[in-house]
């Protein structure tokens, strides 16, 4: 039999963590490798090359490569991004410069709005005009677009974006102005909001727009690089990047509209979480990925995790969660719902002016990393207050590869923080942890609570290098009452790469009253939007029989200027069909706001539909059951700091790779693994399953 192989990459901000599945056998290998801030395409090889030859594979062996990155994210938040043009209708110039009038915090005097992505003397106005219905009102002016696409080409752009007015319903005239540009600025990159955002609301569709159009050549010639490296290494695999959304797309897609992945990094680890949880019978399940850099919350109920068009990139990581809305650039396509905090394992302790411990948003990355790596860094982190409370084996650090300095940790937080506050390091590695960890757990509560759900119903799945150290703390703090430890929770989130499905998202503006709407517009929007989809997932190479689609429909009372988004069955939209729609948008009413007015009339906004390609899902592997004895697995006993337990206790140290299906162990205890160390507070016990899984709930 032939071996077949998937590979996941996925790049963090301090390591690039590999998947290898071999489809025959179902056997899973995992690694990680420093990443390469300057160019991830360097970590990117690195982590392949690893893979490749720690598990003896060929190149020709590895049928297809999925990709998650924060290449886009961090073009933006760098403003590293390619010479831009805008063109718009005459009149709406300063249309990325006016912006919104909200700020994340409302008595900031001081708060400026992020510079546009565009200056204003690459906006351009042109004479055309459409009503809200779509009609012209004024023709296109070909020669005033000529003369502004002229004056772009003169100033070296290198993509250009075009949004005008209303061309969500009608985008003849954005079309007639991409072939204009086509013609006269053939070497121009260019993005029409009526294809890459064809909703209303102009300032969002532009600067949707406008990030798909300057990170454009960013991404593309990143991915290029990548497969030129992969061809040239004899690895001809299908390459596939993930979506925002939780699916995946081919490179060739994502060069065409790489706003569809500025979340692919951490929409991984919520499509990970969504497998764990739905296989081991927990549909209803709270994600938690803690990396080197941040940390990333999300929710999944009945196996589907929830999503927003309601997001914002470019502002850095924030260490007050939810204190975000209005200082970066708003996109309108489909992304996971996440709550992103600055508190990693390489998040950096700090003592402010007026005295106080602080934790993050600054990270000390990848170069130079947490000041028990060695490397050169000065400034305490998480990682580091870890090791001083004996959480961490200063010998098995990514399985031996990395030799921890305890002491020039305990030095540094002495330094650093400990000496300013007048306090002992001990209890400032103490209060550093703790400080992160409320951090979390607001992140968990905003997820949840402030989400309308009650985070007792849900089980918390933790990964992430660093996510197993806190999250029994995390659990306790939000009252979940379950927590699952995947199998090498470091490289979970490569594992999500590859157990989700090609996906495509399309969306149309309708906007009409529910006990009004034109059903058969209805259905001829559909089925236009399911013909876009099926062709799209053919041309990646799809079987027409692994083709779905997946409706959904944006709803509001009248008068509302926010919407939700309620599934929308297929096939007829007859009554009561409608009447059941109507009902599911009353309920998620009342669950989300507390409130609902059936007697308040209704209306349809957006038509959204996602055309999914299936893929085969690798199983999860059984593991040998236990003989009764944890003497074998014990490695050895180690002092750990408890605030339970006011103090350092004689805790037991277990090898995960010894443990049997059935094992409970009991906390206090510590779990190693290559990837990842796993705390067990007291007052906690830890039960093995048939899956090698770490289930973590209270003794009885």
């Amino acid at each position: 039999m032939t071996s077949r192989y998937r590979l996941g990459i996925d790049i963090g901000g301090t390591f690039t963590d590999a998947t290898l599945i071999d489809e025959n056998t179902g056997e899973i290998r995992t690694g990680k490798v420093p990443s390469t801030p300057e160019d991830p395409s360097v970590g990117f090889i690195h982590a392949t090359d690893r893979m490749l030859d720690e598990a003896s594979v060929s190149p020709d062996e590895v049928e297809y490569l999925v990709h998650g990155t924060t290449v886009a994210t961090n073009a933006i938040i760098e403003k590293k991004v390619a010479p831009t043009g805008f063109i718009t209708t005459d009149g709406f110039r300063d249309l990325l410069e006016i912006q919104r009038q909200i700020r994340p915090t409302l008595y900031d005097l001081h708060f400026e709005k992020p510079r546009p992505l565009v200056p204003r003397y690459l906006c351009f106005g042109v004479p055309e005009r459409l009503d809200a219905q779509g009609s012209v009102l004024t023709p296109l002016d070909e020669n005033a677009l000529v003369e502004a696409v002229q004056q772009l080409k003169r100033e070296n752009v290198t993509a250009v974006a075009v949004c005008f007015l209303h061309s969500y319903i009608n985008p003849a005239h954005e079309k007639r102005a991409g072939a204009i540009l086509h013609e006269v600025f053939p070497d121009a990159i260019v993005s029409l909001s009526s294809e890459v955002a064809p909703e209303f609301r102009e300032y969002f569709r532009a600067s949707t727009t406008v990030i798909n159009a300057c990170i454009r050549p960013i991404v593309a010639n990143y991915l290029r690089r990548i497969e030129d490296r992969l061809l040239e290494k004899g690895i001809a695999a299908e390459l596939l990047v993930m979506q925002s959304s939780g699916g995946v797309f081919t490179f060739a897609s994502a060069s065409e509209k790489p706003v569809f992945m500025v979340e692919s990094g951490p929409a991984a680890g919520v499509i990970a979480a969504t497998y764990l949880g739905t296989a081991l019978g927990n549909p209803d399940v709270i994600s938690f990925d803690m990396g080197g850099t941040t940390a990333k919350a999300g929710l999944i109920q009945n196996g589907t995790p929830r999503v927003t068009k309601e997001y914002e990139v470019g502002t850095a990581a924030q260490s007050g969660v939810g204190a975000s809305r209005g200082a970066g650039y708003p996109i309108r396509t489909p992304v996971l719902d996440l709550v992103e905090i600055g508190a990693g394992g390489g998040s950096i302790a700090w003592v402010d002016s007026g005295g106080i411990l602080r934790v993050g948003p600054r990270s000390a990355g990848a170069d130079p990393g947490p000041v028990c790596y060695g490397k050169g860094g000065e400034e305490p982190t998480i990682t580091d207050a870890n090791l001083v409370l004996g959480r961490l084996n200063p010998s098995y650090f990514l399985g031996g590869e990395i030799e921890l300095e305890v002491e020039a940790a305990r030095n540094a937080i002495l330094e650093k923080c400990a000496k300013p506050l007048g306090m002992g390091v001990v209890e400032t590695a103490h209060g550093i942890v703790e400080i992160a960890n409320t951090a979390m757990t607001n992140a968990l509560r905003l997820v949840s609570v402030q989400r309308g759900y009650d985070p007792r119903d849900f089980v918390l799945v933790a990964f992430g290098g660093a996510g197993p150290v806190h999250a029994n703390r995390l659990a306790i703090e939000v009252q979940i009452p379950k927590i699952i430890i995947p199998m090498s929770p470091g490289t979970t989130s490569a594992m999500g790469l590859l157990v989700t499905d090609l996906k495509h998202d399309y969306s149309r503006t309708l906007i009409q009253r529910v006990d009004q709407v034109n059903t058969e517009m209805v259905a001829k929007t559909y089925r236009e939007l399911e013909a876009d989809g099926r062709a799209s997932l053919e041309r990646e190479g799809m079987n027409p029989c692994d083709i779905s689609f997946v409706r959904q429909v944006d709803m509001r009372y009248v008068g509302q200027s926010y919407e939700l988004t309620i599934p929308l069955p297929g096939g007829k939209l007859g009554a009561a069909e409608i009447e059941d729609v109507l009902s599911r948008f009353h309920r998620e009413h009342h669950r989300a706001y507390g409130y609902s007015a059936s007697a308040e009339p209704v209306e349809f906004v957006n038509l959204r539909l996602s055309a999914i390609g299936k893929i085969i899902k690798p199983h999860l592997r059984q593991i040998a059951a236990d003989d009764g004895s944890l003497s074998t697995a014990q490695k050895v006993v180690r002092s750990v700091y408890f605030a339970e337990c006011e103090g350092y206790v004689e805790c037991p140290i277990y090898d995960r790779y010894r443990l049997s299906a059935g094992a409970v162990l009991e906390g206090p205890a510590i779990v190693e693994e290559l990837d990842a160390t796993t705390v067990i507070h007291p007052g906690y016990q830890t039960l093995v399953d048939g899956f090698g899984n770490l289930i973590l709930t209270k003794t009885p």
